[in-house]
C-alpha cells in the first residue's frame, strides 16, 4: 500500500527512497521496468517523481511479503510471494519484477496520485477529487485498489484459519484526526476489512476513526499494516496503538462499516467538543502510581483526587478499579448530563479518568475540562485493556467489559459482581432469555437450570408466553428494570467507591470503547 511522500522527493533525491526502506536492497534500479504508457498520461511536473514513486510502491509492495525467518537462522525476515519462498533481497526484487509487473504499475499509480494531492493545499486520498491526473482515467474501485494490500500470495484457508477463540485475534484501536472524505475512508475500510475476511465494527467520521475487528493473526497483522502504511493515519498512529486479545470473525455477526458524527457516541458535535483538548495522558506506569498514591490516603473521601469510571453501569459492575466513581449511567450519551447534574463532586479536584481503551476519555475529559471546576484532569492512556497487560494483577479488580460476543476479556482471577438471584460470586453476562428483550443479566449456572434466564421477573414472565407479532419479537424494548433506573443519577455526596448498577443493560445500545 503506498504511504505519504514529500512532493519535493522525486528524481532529484532517488537514495531518499533507499534509505526509508534500508532494509530492502533498492539500488538495483534495472530491476523495476518503467511503464511507458502511463508516464505518457502524466503532465510534466508529475513525470519528474515518476522514478520515485515507482521505487517507493515497489518497496511497499515487497515489504508486504515479509515474513519471519525460521529461528535457526540468522536472517529475521525472509520473502514469501506466489507460493515461493525468498531468503534474500535479490531474490525476491527479481521475482516481483518479473511476474507482479501490473501491480507495481497499480501502485505506483497510487503513490503518483498522493504526490500529486499532497502538491494541493489538501493532503491524503480525499483531496483526490481536484486536480488529479489519474481521476478520470481511474473508477472508485480500482482508487480503492491502490490501496489495498496483495494478498495474492496467500490462500482463502490461509486468510481465515486460525480464526477460533484461541487461535484468531481482535484488534481494538481508535485514532483521532481531521478526515476530509470520512464516506472514501468508509470504502476504503469496507474493501480492506472483505478481502483479509474480518468481522467487526468501524466508525468514521471527520474528527478520525475507531475500529473493533476480528480474523485470524495473518489478516489482522495485514489490516494493521495497511493502516500504519496510509497517509491519514500513519503520522498518527503506531503498532502500540492497536490493542490485541484472542478471538477472530467469530467474535462478531458480521462487518459493520459506517460514517457518524463522532466516531464515539457522547451526543455532543466535535466543532463543540473537540477532541484536541483532552486532559493530561498517562501511561498505564504513571496511571499506577497515582491510584496507589489514591489508595494510600487514610480518608479517600476528603481526597483532592476522583478516580472516575467513563464507561456503562453493566461494564463497571463487572470489573472497576479499587476506591473509583463509577457512574450509573446506561450509555457514554449520557456522561455529559452526569458532569452537568454532578459539578459539585469534581470542583477543585484532581480526576483520574479511564475508560476500556482510551477513547471515551479523550473526549469525556476534553468536555470535563470546558467546565472550568476541575484543578487538574488526566487520563488513562490505552485505557483498562492497556493497563492490564502491564499490572493484570494490579488495582483493577475484575473483567474487562468488550462489545462483543464473547462480552469480557479476564486478565486476573477476581470476582467483583454477583448472580443477580441468589448472589453467588458470578461475573458471565448472557443474553435475557426473552426474545422481546436485549438485557445481559448475571445468572449462575444452578439459577439457569432452575430456569432463571431473564434479567428480571416481567421479563421471565413474558419469555413464558409468545410474542404478539413479529415486529413485538424484534423490538429492543427497555426493560422494567432498567426503566426504573435514574437516565442520570445524581450523587448527593461523594462516599468512597460507587457500586455498579443494576444488572440489565441494552448491550447493541452503545459502541464505546
Amino acid at each position: 500500500m503506498p504511504s505519504s511522500t514529500s512532493p519535493d522527493q522525486g528524481d532529484d533525491d532517488p537514495e531518499a527512497c533507499v534509505l526509508r526502506f534500508s532494509d530492502l536492497d533498492l539500488k538495483d534500479t534495472s530491476l523495476i521496468n518503467p511503464s511507458s504508457s502511463l508516464k505518457a498520461e502524466l503532465d510534466i511536473s508529475t513525470k519528474k517523481k515518476y522514478s520515485f514513486a515507482k521505487k517507493k510502491a515497489f518497496a511497499v509492495f515487497v515489504k508486504t511479503k515479509e515474513v519471519p525467518a525460521p529461528p535457526c537462522e540468522c536472517k529475521e525476515k525472509w520473502w514469501k510471494c506466489c507460493q515461493q519462498q525468498f531468503t534474500d533481497p535479490t531474490g525476491i526484487h527479481r521475482h516481483v519484477a518479473a511476474q507482479h509487473a501490473d501491480e507495481i504499475r497499480r501502485e505506483t499509480a497510487g503513490v503518483l496520485k498522493q504526490l500529486a494531492a499532497t502538491s494541493s493545499p489538501s493532503t491524503g486520498p480525499e483531496s483526490a477529487d481536484s486536480g488529479n491526473p489519474f481521476r478520470d482515467a481511474l473508477t472508485r474501485n480500482q482508487e480503492l485498489s491502490a490501496w489495498l494490500p496483495d494478498t495474492s500470495c496467500f490462500s482463502p484457508d490461509e486468510l481465515i484459519s486460525g480464526q477460533g477463540d484461541g487461535e484468531g485475534e481482535v484488534l481494538l484501536y481508535y485514532c483521532y484526526c481531521d478526515l476530509k472524505d470520512p464516506d472514501w475512508v468508509c470504502a476504503w475500510q469496507t474493501a480492506l476489512c472483505q478481502r483479509l475476511r474480518l468481522t467487526g465494527k468501524v466508525r468514521i467520521a471527520t474528527e478520525g476513526i475507531n475500529g473493533t475487528v476480528g480474523g485470524s493473526r495473518l489478516a489482522t497483522r495485514l489490516y494493521v499494516s495497511a493502516m500504519l502504511s496510509c497517509p491519514l493515519f500513519k503520522d498518527y498512529l503506531c503498532k502500540d496503538d492497536f490493542k490485541t486479545s484472542r478471538g477472530g470473525a467469530c467474535c462478531f455477526p458480521e462487518l459493520r462499516v459506517g460514517v457518524f458524527e463522532e466516531i464515539v457516541p457522547m451526543g455532543i458535535s466535535p466543532s463543540k467538543v473537540s477532541y484536541k483538548k483532552p486532559g493530561i495522558h498517562l501511561s498505564p506506569g504513571e496511571f499506577h502510581k497515582e491510584v496507589e498514591k489514591f489508595l494510600s490516603q487514610a480518608n479517600q473521601e476528603e481526597s483532592d483526587t476522583i478516580l472516575l469510571d467513563c464507561r456503562n453501569f453493566y461494564e463497571s459492575k463487572i470489573g472497576r478499579f479499587q476506591g473509583c466513581l463509577a457512574p450509573d449511567i446506561r450509555k457514554f450519551s449520557y456522561f455529559p448530563s452526569y458532569v452537568d447534574e454532578n459539578l459539585e463532586l469534581f470542583k477543585e479536584k484532581r480526576v483520574l479518568m479511564y475508560c476500556t481503551g482510551g477513547i471515551r476519555c479523550e473526549r469525556g475529559s476534553a468536555y470535563l475540562k470546558t467546565k472550568g471546576v476541575c484543578k487538574e484532569v488526566f487520563q488513562l492512556k490505552g485505557g483498562i485493556h492497556k493497563y492490564l497487560e502491564e499490572f493484570p494483577d494490579g488495582f483493577y479488580k475484575g473483567k474487562l467489559f468488550v462489545f462483543d460476543e464473547r462480552y469480557a476479556l479476564s486478565f486476573n482471577n477476581d470476582i467483583v459482581s454477583a448472580c443477580s438471584y441468589c448472589g453467588v460470586p458470578w461475573d458471565h453476562y448472557k443474553l435475557c432469555s426473552t426474545p422481546q428483550c436485549r438485557q445481559l443479566v448475571l445468572t449462575c449456572p444452578a439459577c439457569q437450570e432452575r430456569g432463571c434466564t431473564a434479567c428480571c421477573v416481567p421479563c421471565q414472565d413474558k419469555g413464558n408466553r409468545p410474542a404478539a407479532s413479529p415486529a413485538q419479537s424484534n423490538f429492543k424494548e427497555e426493560c422494567e428494570c432498567t426503566a426504573r433506573r435514574p437516565r442520570v443519577p445524581r450523587e448527593r455526596s461523594q462516599q468512597g467507591p460507587l457500586a455498579a448498577g443494576a444488572s440489565a443493560l441494552q448491550p447493541g445500545a452503545q459502541a464505546g470503547r
